[in-house]
């Protein structure tokens, strides 16, 4: 076996981490779980990346580490907050500019800015601090990250792409169902 096979096998065995953490993130309940989840997903996604020579990919984990370390340490100084201030708005411009950046030294195509737009999206779903946004952003940057999987010809990517697009709808889903049943339960009394 040649190492290009070898490779692409080791690709799709970190891809299979990588999703398992992710799916999980989608079920947490407070932003703190979602971006350690992500943060594990992340590396291994990272090193899927590498093994497929995806380097606009292997860029938006890197951004994406970047993201979640900078929001953990947000989380652990000022405490959880629902409302957005200045300083969240900075750091976003900043993660966008550095996402941009990023494209523009691993530019491979038009797909591949796919990865890019997906980085983007999640970026802003956990950036804005509200679980069921997350959830429903979720779902289109699923759609995003199937498309950049077809691209790099990642099948296990693929298949656990749209697993993980079923998990970010059941969750979204789950969330309006019990908001609505709380605000029926109001309504009631």
């Amino acid at each position: 076996m040649d190492w290009s096979m070898i490779s692409y096998i080791l690709s799709q065995i970190f891809t299979i981490i990588m999703y398992a953490l992710m799916g999980l993130s989608y079920y947490a309940k407070d932003r703190n779980n979602i971006l350690k989840l992500s943060f594990l997903s992340l590396i291994a996604n990272g090193i899927a990346y590498i093994l497929l020579n995806a380097w606009t990919g292997f860029a938006m984990c890197v951004v994406a580490l970047i993201r979640n370390v900078i929001f953990l340490i947000d989380e652990r100084r000022n405490g959880k907050r629902e409302t957005i201030n200045k300083t969240d708005i900075i750091i976003l411009t900043v993660l966008y500019t550095i996402s941009i950046i990023s494209a523009v030294f691993t530019y491979d195509g038009f797909f591949s800015l796919l990865s890019v737009l997906a980085t983007l999206v999640y970026t802003f779903s956990v950036w804005q601090k509200k679980t069921n946004v997350y959830k429903l952003l979720g779902i289109v940057v699923g759609f995003l990250w199937i498309w950049y999987n077809i691209y790099i010809m990642s099948i296990v990517g693929i298949i656990l792409e749209t697993i993980l697009l079923i998990c970010s709808t059941t969750g979204y889903l789950l969330e309006i169902s019990k908001k609505r049943m709380q605000t029926q339960k109001v309504n009631e009394n």
